[in-house]
């Protein structure tokens, strides 16, 4: 019952009127009276911000804002692979025998996710890790290695919540939200990164202008909170064993190691 009831909340509130006028609100001049507020409220760290808090002049502007440069340190290690989120760590898991990774107790198809079994089969066996960004979060996703795009791909339409409630009650939200996927070929094999729409806006923006992208480079940035999945092949990655989950992470810092 309460599965229903959320679900068609959401269906009520998530079509092409309030997303559009959520979209034009965020980008208007009135909204910038919102974004000392939305500061506050979320605690957000005002000395990391390039820039001062008057010099945004809407709140979506707030929302992509930029670091200074020091405010993220890159690990630098040949073998590493970073975090490309600031994010909470939702969960890290393998992607089983059919394809299929379990988040919240519910299965998730990576064939649905990536648009076809093809696709799947290369992160039969590996490691899947899933980053959830709330609104208080830097919004600027970056690569989590040294390497090349392969192919980038769009799928889905509409966008439901993404946080615990999402993954808890919703309908396979990772798998049919709209999502932008990047395939990147680095020294340990292939990784897939998945940018998963949030809920109303599906704004995923790409920011980086060559397919060789260095390890910290931004690549892209979301316009409200959501989620980035990252696949590894089978043998290609090592977790870091001290990671935890639910645990917050920053872009930059260690999450595994080239196999």
């Amino acid at each position: 019952m309460k599965q229903a009831i959320y679900r068609t909340l959401i269906e009520l509130t998530n079509g092409r009127m309030t997303s559009s006028i959520l979209y034009k609100f965020a980008r208007s001049k009135m909204s910038r009276f919102l974004i000392k507020p939305f500061s506050k409220t979320y605690r957000i760290n005002e000395d990391e911000i390039k820039g001062d808090l008057d010099q945004f002049h809407t709140l979506h502007e707030f929302f992509i804002r930029l670091l200074k440069e020091d405010a993220r340190p890159i690990h630098q290690g040949e073998d590493t692979i970073i975090s490309p989120v600031d994010a909470m760590i939702e969960d890290i898991g393998m992607v089983d025998s059919k394809h299929v990774i379990t988040v919240k107790e519910k299965d998730y198809s990576i064939a649905e996710m990536l648009g076809g079994v093809e696709e799947a089969e290369k992160y039969k066996g590996g490691t899947y890790m899933i980053f959830y960004l709330s609104p208080s979060h830097y919004h600027r996703i970056h690569s989590p290695v040294d390497g090349q795009v392969k192919r980038q791909w769009t799928l889905g339409k509409k966008s439901y919540p993404v946080n615990k409630w999402g993954l808890t009650l919703g309908k396979d939200t990772l798998s049919k939200n709209y999502r932008k996927i990047s395939e990147i070929q680095y020294d340990g094999g292939e990784l897939a990164m998945v940018k998963v729409g949030a809920m109303f806006v599906n704004s995923i923006e790409r920011t980086y202008q060559n397919d060789s992208l260095k390890k910290g480079e931004e690549v892209a940035y979301f316009s409200f909170g959501s989620t980035v999945i990252l696949l590894f092949q089978k043998d290609a990655f090592q977790l870091v064993p001290t990671i935890q989950f639910p645990a917050p992470i920053k872009v930059g810092e260690v999450i595994g190691h080239i196999v």
